[in-house]
């Protein structure tokens, strides 16, 4: 059973600050900043490729909810809203979580330095051909 499974099941103490039918929402015991915080579903899916579509339309609208609040509650300055996907890709808990991440002028945090490709325009047009052929 996975980490945020036993959150849920109350195996794991955590800090809560919100739930409904279908998530929790706790605050990260590793924040990257002050308020933090883990959208977390109730039903168990690894990532967004089996993320159920009841959850998916159902996320941002509470993420925006919490960004909102956070931002009114400690003042920030901004806001990530990071999710990843395959360890690759920097995912440690297998159970799809959506970060709620505040930001502050006076932080020094990276969350990632991206990396730019260089592909040429007929690259890019093949490639997005190639994800429309599969729409």
């Amino acid at each position: 059973m996975c980490i945020f499974c036993k959150i849920l099941n109350k195996e794991i103490p955590s800090t809560q600050v919100y739930e409904d039918d279908l998530f929790v929402v706790i605050m990260d015991i590793f924040p990257i900043s002050r308020g933090h915080m883990l959208i977390v579903p109730k039903e168990h899916c690894e990532n967004i490729f089996d993320l159920p579509e009841h959850i998916a339309k159902n996320i941002y609208p509470l993420a925006k909810k919490l960004s909102i609040c956070v931002s009114k509650a400690l003042g920030t300055d901004g806001i990530n809203i990071l999710q990843n996907n395959g360890e690759i890709a920097g995912q440690e808990v297998f159970h799809f979580h959506l970060h709620i991440i505040p930001r502050y002028k006076d932080e020094d945090i990276q969350i990632s330095k991206p990396t730019r490709l260089k592909l040429e325009a007929s690259e890019i047009e093949e490639i997005a051909q190639k994800i429309k052929n599969v729409i």
